[in-house]
């Protein structure tokens, strides 16, 4: 791999442990994830907005590009909405573990989008996942909705990452998450005025919530964000989703270090999660020689 692959990937790593992170945060602010995935974005896009300004870039862009960003802003709102929606009705592991499906889903929509055929290996890979999966859910009924809500997330995480990785080859990575940024805000105000409206019990926030919400919107949302839109020009779509199957890896045992008791589920949840986390790094090993 050349040096500066490697440079990229470890700065992936870092990145990935900052959204490992984000599980935590989400999993210790009180309001729920409609409004937490509003204010996340609103103060992240007023971030990048600041940045813009100092660097001088300049933010217009073509009406074409305009509406696949629209698309996209949609695409990351409505996961991060369903990723911490899982967190709230379930834990930090089983939102993590779930979501780890996202490198196979990338395997199957990437064809689509790059115009290659799909390898039969994977689809044994996914059946192998879903093996996994249904052991959790087995074991962890009481979690059940929260899985789902998980692998929506994780499902949406795939299609955002592949749609990304078309569109940085060609545009500036702080313009797209810039525009990204602010139509997931339009989307999600357009949903809160169409359905409950804006209201104080709903959006209250405490002095902690404050603090963990701006570490969310700047570290973990307007850095990370940018940071992994640029990523995508040197590492493909699945080598990013591979790096962030990692994720459950740094989530959990944060989880278990921060929350203690509430995040330690049963012997066979851990089964099934070693079973989706060894096949996607395998699946990962044979389509990198694959490449090499």
């Amino acid at each position: 791999m050349p040096k500066t692959n490697i440079k990229h990937y470890l700065h992936l790593h870092f990145i990935v442990f900052i959204w490992g992170f984000t599980a935590i945060l989400g999993a210790l602010i009180s309001i729920e994830a409609i409004p937490l995935v509003w204010y996340r974005m609103l103060i992240a896009v007023l971030i990048v907005l600041i940045y813009l300004f100092i660097k001088k870039k300049p933010i217009k862009i073509s009406p074409k590009l305009l509406i696949k960003l629209f698309i996209g802003g949609i695409i990351i709102a409505s996961h991060w909405i369903a990723f911490f929606s899982a967190i709230k009705v379930a834990n930090v592991s089983v939102a993590l573990v779930s979501m780890s499906t996202g490198a196979l889903f990338t395997s199957l929509i990437e064809p689509l989008f790059f115009k290659r055929k799909l390898d039969f290996l994977e689809l044994f890979f996914g059946l192998l996942v879903i093996s996994g999966l249904y052991l959790i859910f087995n074991v962890e009924s009481d979690y059940t909705l929260g899985i789902i809500y998980a692998l929506i997330a994780a499902f949406l995480s795939a299609l955002f990452s592949v749609l990304n990785g078309l569109y940085v080859k060609k545009h500036d990575a702080e313009i797209i998450s810039f525009y990204q940024l602010f139509f997931g805000v339009v989307f999600i105000t357009g949903f809160i005025l169409l359905t409950t409206g804006f209201t104080f019990e709903e959006f209250s926030l405490t002095k902690t919530d404050i603090i963990y919400l701006f570490i969310l919107s700047s570290f973990c949302t307007a850095y990370a964000f940018i940071a992994s839109v640029k990523i995508m020009k040197y590492l493909t779509p699945y080598t990013v989703m591979l790096t962030i199957n990692l994720e459950p890896i740094y989530g959990i045992l944060l989880a278990v270090i921060i929350f203690g008791e509430k995040e330690k589920m049963s012997p066979q949840f851990y089964v099934g999660a070693f079973i989706i986390f060894i096949t996607v790094v395998i699946n990962g090993i044979l389509k990198n020689k694959k490449t090499t």
